[in-house]
Parts: C-alpha cells; sequence; structure tokens
C-alpha cells in the first residue's frame, strides 16, 4: 500500500467525514515519507495546518505500535539468529529521530537479550554517553555481553572520532570486568554501519 494510502486510512480514523487527502499530501511534503510522519515529534506536526490532537494520538498510537512490534521480535531472543530482526527494530525505532540517542542492549550468557534501555538523549550530532555507567548497569543486570546502538540525525551512519573514541572507552570497561562488547551499530536514515564489520572493534 502506498505511503499516502496509509496515511490517508490514519487520518480518517482521526478525522472522520471529512475529505483527509490534502492533509496526507501535506504532511508526506513536509516530512517526506509516512515513516518521519508518524515519528515526527509533537511539536513539529502541529506546525502543520490541519493536524490537531486527534491527529497526533493516531499517530503516536502507530508509532508506539510499531515500536513494539519491532521490539517483540528481539527480547528474549539469541541475537546471533536474529540480527535481521535486530537491525529492522533499530531503524522503526531511531532512524527518523531528529536528535541523537544511545541505546544499549544487554545480553546474558546465551546472547539471550535481558534488556534494551536508552541511555542518553542528545542534540542534532552529539549525545552524551558515560563508559562507566554503561558497565555498572550490565553488572546489575548481571549481564554478560552488550550490543551499542545510536542513531545519526543526518543520515549519514558514518562514525566520528567521538564515536570511536567512546566505544573504545566502553570496550576497555568492558574488559576490564569480563563482559563481551559485541558490536556498536550506527543507524542512519536507510542503512546502518556495524563496527565489527567494518574491523572497529577488536575485542
Amino acid at each position: 500500500m502506498p505511503d499516502y494510502e496509509l496515511l490517508e486510512l490514519v487520518l480518517f480514523r482521526a478525522i472522520p467525514r471529512r475529505d483527509v487527502k490534502p492533509l496526507a499530501r501535506t504532511l508526506l511534503d513536509h516530512f517526506g515519507d509516512f515513516n518521519r510522519v508518524i515519528t515526527a515529534p509533537e511539536v513539529r506536526l502541529r506546525d502543520v495546518a490541519g493536524v490537531g490532537d486527534a491527529v497526533i494520538v493516531e499517530l503516536k498510537i502507530l508509532e508506539a505500535a510499531a515500536h513494539r512490534l519491532a521490539r517483540a521480535k528481539i527480547m528474549r531472543q539469541h541475537i546471533i539468529s536474529s540480527w535481521d530482526a535486530l537491525i529492522d527494530y533499530c531503524h522503526t525505532t531511531m532512524a527518523h529521530r531528529e536528535t541523537e540517542q544511545f541505546r544499549v542492549l544487554y545480553l546474558d550468557r546465551k546472547n539471550v537479550i535481558i534488556a534494551d534501555e536508552e541511555q542518553g538523549k542528545g542534540t542534532v550530532d552529539h549525545v552524551p554517553v558515560y563508559p562507566r555507567e554503561v558497565a555498572k548497569r550490565a553488572l546489575e543486570l548481571n549481564a554478560s555481553a552488550l550490543i551499542l546502538v545510536h542513531n545519526h540525525p543526518s543520515g549519514d551512519p558514518t562514525p566520528s572520532q567521538a564515536d570511536i573514541d567512546m566505544t573504545q572507552q566502553i570496550l576497555s570497561a568492558c574488559h576490564a570486568l569480563g563482559l563481551v562488547l559485541h558490536d556498536h551499530l550506527i543507524i542512519g536514515k536507510s542503512k546502518e554501519l556495524s563496527f565489527r564489520t567494518e574491523g572497529l572493534l577488536q575485542n
């Protein structure tokens, strides 16, 4: 189903008995695609004429449902055999954010995800990360391994030197505590970068 048809269905639920085609087109023109519409911050949605509380509620319910469905596919799953689902989840929850978010997936000895936690929110090009807190939380959860994930709102997943340095600091903390850092994923708009695949992570 094309983006505009799906968006029309959502809008019709919010504002029935009204031609919602013009608003659907306006939203898609404004934000780019369906995913960017449903993940847009409320304050930016309200900038669009015709968008009120009812529309925002419908869009945010849909966003929350998409996140839960994607998350359900990875939680309590062996992550190595569910890698594609993990990538899908990361893109669903992070690819269209307008600011950086840093998440840590904590795994047990069988590489099953036991927790998925946001460790920090930042600006359009920076998020504060505290390696000691990441390692401390792993101990609290009795985790054996970690996967780091953060997004680049610019859309380009190329790591900055700050990204590389921060990853090395967390890797050092993991080594000191006997933890394994499986990977650091950077999520762009349509693609991702794996530190492991790029040879930027050496355990």
